[in-house]
């Protein structure tokens, strides 16, 4: 350890933390993985502080292709910003355009020695869709394409994560008729190592930074599903657990059931067929989520929604309709 690196606790106490308000992050972070809060928390605690102790700071490399930085702001708004300071002190942050100081000729050295230096050790964040006609020429990075420097950084990543929808399957740089060739992260590295794709438009930063500590504390991948997804984030149907099931059918926006928490599947709600954690993790620091916030779920963590899922939104009833119950079984 440098002499210099403060434990766990210092850096907490220097930003008005607790220990006890740590682990009530690292709990939240059980939860979102549906691991065990109690035990979970502390394991994570530890986990943290003695890669912090003994200065082993895996590098991070962020990138960005076609993108508009929509997963970095989100991740930046997660439940507690000191907390990710902390996190960011346990991790080292060599490349990301956005928030990095370096720019230009200094950004791109930053890239190269970190790839050159950590190869088989970094993690690889991939955020935007990789353009791939005409050679990649669609999306350039000091003189360098998205697909190259993709192919380059991420075949040598420990763990590669496709953070939001247009890292994972092109999103909407990719949707008809993708002028551009935007691909995915699987599409243009078929060799990703240890990839995770995290769809979303953008992906919530919790359950990102929640992979990303899982990664920390265990050294490995969260159960995935199929699709490589995390399976505690993508398991569930948002309809099966939405607040506003079995309160009656809106016929449109603004009428008296879409104002007292009516289901809004009638007016093109994609929640029926979406698998995610809205309904759970909110957005902006658990602030809110689309339908908490009366609008409808427009699918954005299905495959392609951009051509799938649209039009985003119903015509509705006649504005007189009763409803029924709103439900359906966990089944349809």
């Amino acid at each position: 350890m440098h002499p210099e690196t403060p434990r766990l606790a210092e850096q907490l106490a220097q930003r008005g933390l607790t220990r006890r308000d740590f682990l009530a992050f690292c709990g939240a972070i059980a939860s979102t993985l549906a691991l065990p809060r109690a035990a979970y928390a502390a394991t994570v605690a530890t986990a943290l502080e003695n890669r912090l102790v003994n200065g082993q700071r895996p590098p991070v490399v962020w990138l960005e292709f076609q993108d508009c930085t929509g997963d970095t702001e989100s991740f930046l708004r997660c439940n507690d910003p000191a907390v990710i300071d902390v996190l960011f002190d346990v991790v080292a942050l060599n490349y990301h355009e956005t928030l990095m100081v370096p720019a230009g000729a200094a950004a791109t050295r930053s890239l190269e020695e970190t790839v050159a230096r950590y190869a088989g050790q970094y993690i690889c964040i991939v955020e935007g869709a990789l353009p791939t006609a005409a050679g990649g020429a669609f999306c350039l990075i000091g003189g360098q394409s998205a697909l190259s420097i993709a192919q380059t950084v991420i075949s040598q990543a420990a763990l590669t994560i496709a953070a939001g929808a247009c890292a994972v399957d092109g999103g909407l740089p990719g949707a008809l008729p993708n002028p551009t060739g935007a691909v995915g992260v699987a599409s243009a590295v078929p060799n990703a190592p240890n990839l995770i794709n995290m769809p979303g438009c953008p992906v919530n930063g919790v359950n990102l930074m929640a992979v990303l500590v899982y990664y920390l504390t265990n050294g490995g991948l969260p159960p995935l599903d199929s699709q490589r997804r995390p399976q505690a984030i993508y398991g569930s149907r948002i309809h099966q657990h939405c607040p506003r099931r079995g309160h009656g059918e809106v016929g449109f926006y603004g009428d008296a059931r879409h104002r007292n928490g009516g289901c809004l599947e009638e007016l093109g709600c994609k929640g029926p067929v979406t698998y995610s954690n809205c309904y759970q993790q909110n957005w902006n620091g658990g602030t809110s989520w689309p339908i908490g916030a009366g609008a409808l779920c427009i699918g954005c963590t299905n495959a392609k929604f951009w051509d799938t899922m649209t039009p985003f939104f119903g015509g509705g009833g006649d504005g007189d309709n009763d409803g029924g119950d709103g439900g359906d079984d966990d089944d349809d």
